[in-house]
């Protein structure tokens, strides 16, 4: 996760990273930064005629093929499932949970025959069902910068998450130590903020020795 770095105490804009975008049409490969996976718009049970949104919340998705496919999350399959699940853009929307370690932004689909066979544009928060958990506090990961995590100076004025322990590519500076409502509520001490968003949208952080 990059930011963008002010003079004296830093201050630093949290941008999204460990997305993966996912459509409910028929199709499964990968193009660039965008994944695409085979699966319905919903799930129906024909003893109820409940329809369940697709890949609502607690479903489980797989990594083979094809890509994030919806499956049973007692299978062998599931790789990871819905922490949460919402309508609309990401942009603007609810934020996920910290324990996510990526987000599938789906597409809309029109299948122009019935509701359930189409799905509206959303995003799911997903969380490994087995480690690693690059979400997790201090593992250099995820979508959400939370406390515990650090970062490092990636060029002039950015910094970008780092794993707290240097068992990543780049060397930690600061930790972000807690999350609060304002940068007047950040400790003397502190020597970067960061936008994290949420409820306490500021991030306090200090230099790592």
């Amino acid at each position: 996760m990059r930011h963008r770095a002010l003079p004296k105490a830093l201050f630093a804009l949290a941008v999204l990273y460990g997305s993966y975008a996912l459509t409910g049409c028929q199709a499964a490969g990968r193009t660039g930064a965008e994944t695409v996976a085979q699966g319905g718009g919903s799930v129906a049970d024909a003893g109820s005629g409940y329809v369940a949104t697709f890949l609502g919340r607690g479903a489980c998705t797989g990594r083979g093929r094809p890509a994030f496919a919806q499956v049973d999350c007692g299978s062998a399959q599931a790789a990871a499932s819905v922490l949460a699940r919402y309508y609309g853009p990401r942009t603007g929307g609810p934020r996920c949970p910290e324990s996510t370690d990526f987000v599938l932004h789906i597409t809309a689909v029109d299948a122009g025959t019935s509701e359930s066979d189409s799905v509206p544009e959303g995003y799911a928060c997903m969380r490994n069902l087995r480690p690693p958990h690059p979400g997790d506090p201090g593992m250099g990961g995820g979508p959400l910068t939370v406390p515990g995590d650090c970062v490092y100076t990636e060029r002039h004025g950015v910094v970008k998450e780092a794993a707290c322990d240097g068992s990543g590519p780049h060397t930690p500076e600061f930790r972000v130590d807690r999350a609060v409502g304002s940068r007047e509520d950040c400790p003397p001490a502190t020597d970067l903020y960061v936008q994290v968003g949420g409820g306490a949208p500021v991030g306090c952080a200090r230099r790592l020795s």
